[in-house]
């Protein structure tokens, strides 16, 4: 049977038309594929060890948490390396943080990796993991809390300025910069910073497996360095990351050479990126650094309360 020219040219364009809309469904899908996974923060891919890195300020930090969650579901990542340079933060920053990293190593092994410098706060999050590998020369340690205020009141004496106020109870709004501090209030505040510092060196006692008295001790305040930090026991061994591999592999039987992947959350990738533009000009860098609510100034600009963070006074 012949096929004249006409019925050609429609078979022809039939096959056109559904090559079009088989593209356009596969398109469709792969975009469906992809919002569901940035959703989800689940992709696929081969088995890894997650790097998470713990830097700077220590604050609240609810998307740090979920990303923390994520891991834990994600059937990709064997373990976790939790990368920290910090000097600490705030005391509630640096609990939420060691309490997100203890559901997260319930799920996968956790290693923290200490950097220059993983006091205060920093050290709580070192207490999160399984295992703490230090610099020999890191600065860890500083186990203790600090409340600061600014004392004005002999400033404004001689300025001629009073304030004056108001309020339901003598304690409330103290301290107060604008006089000078009372007897209860410096009692009432030493029991607050007393109750924090019983949590943080519970803390010591029971994830380095001392005694409340030896981890009292070393809880004076002081800094160490990662060679004094292993022999009173605050840290396991001294090393990197090489070190931190080799413990999953000897002690939780993760494969060893899975590669290594960084996770961070979708602000940590933009300040990332920020210094990784070369087309940027310097002042659409600087206004996108103001954009940003990770950056250093602006996390130290949240401290309010109560803070386990190592800042050394230089006269």
């Amino acid at each position: 049977m012949s096929i004249d020219a006409e019925t050609l040219v429609d078979r022809r364009r039939l096959k056109r038309r559904l090559f079009f809309w088989r593209i356009t469904a596969l398109v469709g899908l792969c975009i469906a594929l992809i919002a569901i996974f940035a959703q989800t923060g689940v992709y696929p891919g081969a088995a890894h060890v997650a790097r998470v890195t713990i830097s700077g300020v220590i604050v609240d930090d609810p998307a740090r948490d979920q990303l923390l969650a994520k891991i834990a579901s994600d059937a990709r990542v064997k373990a976790v390396i939790l990368s920290i340079d910090s000097p600490g933060g705030t005391t509630t920053g640096a609990e939420a943080l060691y309490e997100s990293v203890r559901k997260l190593a319930a799920q996968k092994p956790v290693v923290a990796v200490l950097g220059t410098l993983a006091a205060s706060g920093g050290y709580v999050a070192a207490l999160s993991a399984d295992h703490i590998v230090s610099r020999g020369n890191t600065l860890t340690g500083s186990i203790g809390v600090i409340f600061q205020w600014t004392q004005l009141a002999e400033l404004l004496d001689k300025v001629g300025v009073e304030i004056r106020e108001l309020k339901s109870a003598p304690l409330k709004a103290e301290p107060s910069p604008y006089h000078k501090t009372s007897p209860e209030t410096l009692i009432a505040m030493q029991s607050l910073i007393g109750s924090s510092y019983d949590w943080f060196v519970g803390l010591v006692a029971e994830r380095r497996h001392l005694s409340p008295a030896a981890a009292k001790t070393l809880a004076d305040g002081r800094v160490y360095t990662g060679f004094q930090a292993v022999k009173n026991g605050l840290v396991d061994e001294i090393g990197g990351e090489d070190a931190a591999l080799a413990w999953l592999a000897a002690k939780r039987g993760i494969t060893p050479g899975l590669t290594v992947e960084d996770w961070a959350t979708p602000e940590d990738e933009f300040d990332m990126a920020r210094f990784t533009g070369k087309a940027m000009g310097e002042a659409a860098l600087q206004a996108l650094t103001g954009l940003s609510e990770k950056t250093q100034q602006t996390k130290r600009l949240t401290l309010d309360g109560l803070t386990s963070l190592w800042h050394p006074e230089f006269p």
